[in-house]
């Protein structure tokens, strides 16, 4: 049992002036693995006056100090990776393979790739008869969610050790306890006090009251679109600055030069990866009608062979749903699809063969999807991907950008010329050329109610800078 009962605050493990606990519920099992403590207003209050004391001192702190401090995360989390992966899989489901890779391998990498930042980052420039210079912005306030529960909190932490900003943590209840884990290893590096605050319990109470509080200079938050509206919404009483990466609902485009096969192959696990439960999924395919039969064919075969099952089995692909919310939510868009007459490929409603316990739902395949059905629409945040046919490369782009989102994309061509040109007519955040692979070096966030702001890399440092001019 993963049981914490102490908030962590101005470097110290502290009793909460709130009162209960929030059970973390193993979603393959059903069975309650840990507990967690109800952070209160006055919990924030003492958090948000500690981070804004030490802001004075680390604020000025050198350069060499964070790269030291951010060099040292990134081997902390190397050096516990397994019980920290073993973890995550334990609170979200998340199959053990992609827990190694994704759920820690990335913060690892991501931390390491601020302090090489660092190293030649301009803090100042010239310009005419002025000295521009980025100065960190104040404390912070992050709210994260619990599909990708510490790679979501290390996208916020790392830069903001780099800029030298203070912060406060509130993560997500379905998936707090590696967010323990990382209070501890910043405690153990010696990062100092104040500088990082854990606070947990229920959004509801305390998300909007840290996204208002007059100490809070910034508040960036990764969720849905609608809590995004209610941060941005309790933040502007303070016009304090407001980062969000929400909801996404992407599309996955094959020209007609793409390779069928490799397109029918790929899209699988780029709508599937993490159970399905990714914003930046690309759950929509957009295939020219010639190319249907095949895809169609290809897909309905992998889809068959996709690997439900113990996520702690190697072989896993898909585990289950981090809550019985959301598995009843997911059903709920399966039984929308059949009943608004989209084809059912793959999948379908019901528990997946040979379980009988957890949050699981069947992955599923939708084809002859049209743009007025619900499951083309909405986020469904599952293992549920819908196609639908084009017949020329203008109906195709109209498609792609056929939603009220813009946070990721896919684009297949054997010219790659061709492709390019079409992912700049996406209007989407980034867009992966015929399977490209993820850079965390490169900026991530949205357009359109996908949010504001962008994470990782330079441009993710400078969402945690202030722009101050010097004339002389």
């Amino acid at each position: 049992m993963h049981t914490r009962d102490q908030l962590y605050i101005d470097g110290k493990w502290v009793q909460p002036i709130g009162t209960g606990s929030i059970d973390v519920i193993n979603p393959a099992t059903e069975e309650i693995i840990g507990k967690i403590p109800v952070g209160s207003k006055e919990d924030i209050d003492i958090a948000a006056s500690a981070a804004r004391i030490a802001f004075d001192s680390w604020s000025k702190s050198s350069i060499e100090t964070r790269i030291d401090i951010l060099n040292a995360l990134s081997n902390a989390l190397k050096e516990r990776g397994e019980d920290i992966a073993q973890t995550i899989t334990a609170e979200v489901g998340t199959p053990i393979g992609y827990s190694r890779v994704a759920m820690v391998g990335t913060p690892r990498v991501v931390s390491r790739s601020y302090a090489k930042i660092l190293e030649n980052f301009d803090w100042e420039e010239k310009v005419r008869n002025s000295i521009i210079c980025k100065e960190p912005i104040g404390v912070c306030a992050f709210i994260t969610p619990w599909n990708f529960p510490l790679h979501q909190i290390i996208g916020k932490v790392a830069p903001a050790i780099a800029a030298g900003c203070t912060m406060i943590l509130k993560p997500s209840k379905e998936a707090p306890l590696s967010a323990f884990i990382l209070a501890d290893i910043l405690h153990e590096i010696g990062l100092p006090s104040g500088v990082f605050n854990l606070v947990s319990g229920h959004g509801s109470e305390i998300g909007n009251y840290m996204s208002s509080h007059p100490e809070v200079d910034m508040v960036s938050f990764t969720g849905s679109t609608g809590a995004g509206i209610s941060v941005s919404e309790a933040a502007a009483t303070t016009v304090k600055r407001v980062t969000l990466e929400l909801g996404g609902k992407s599309a996955n485009v094959a020209l007609e030069d793409a390779d069928p096969t490799l397109v029918a192959k790929k899209a699988i696990g780029a709508c599937h990866q993490n159970s399905g439960q990714t914003c930046s999924a690309l759950t929509r395919l957009i295939i020219p009608e010639s190319m249907s039969n095949e895809v169609y064919e290809i897909i309905e075969e992998k889809n068959n062979s996709y690997t439900v099952g113990d996520p702690l089995e190697e072989s896993t692909r898909c585990g289950p749903m981090v809550s019985l919310r959301q598995q009843k939510s997911v059903s709920k868009y399966i039984e929308s699809g059949i009943n608004e007459g989209a084809t059912l490929i793959s999948g379908g409603l019901g528990m997946p063969e040979g379980i009988s316990k957890g949050y699981y739902v069947k992955p599923t395949i939708f084809a002859n999807v049209s743009p007025d059905m619900k499951i083309w629409k909405e986020e469904i945040f599952g293992p549920v991907l819908v196609i639908t046919t084009y017949k020329s490369e203008e109906e195709a782009l109209k498609l792609a950008n056929d939603s009220i989102y813009g946070l990721s994309g896919g684009v297949w061509s054997k010219d790659e010329k061709r492709a390019i040109k079409f992912a700049k007519d996406m209007r989407t955040g980034q867009v992966s050329v015929n399977g490209g692979a993820f850079n965390v070096s490169a900026p991530f966030g949205g357009y359109k109610l996908s949010g504001n702001g962008r994470e990782l890399g330079s441009h993710g440092l400078n969402e945690f800078l202030e722009i101050k001019s010097i004339q002389l």
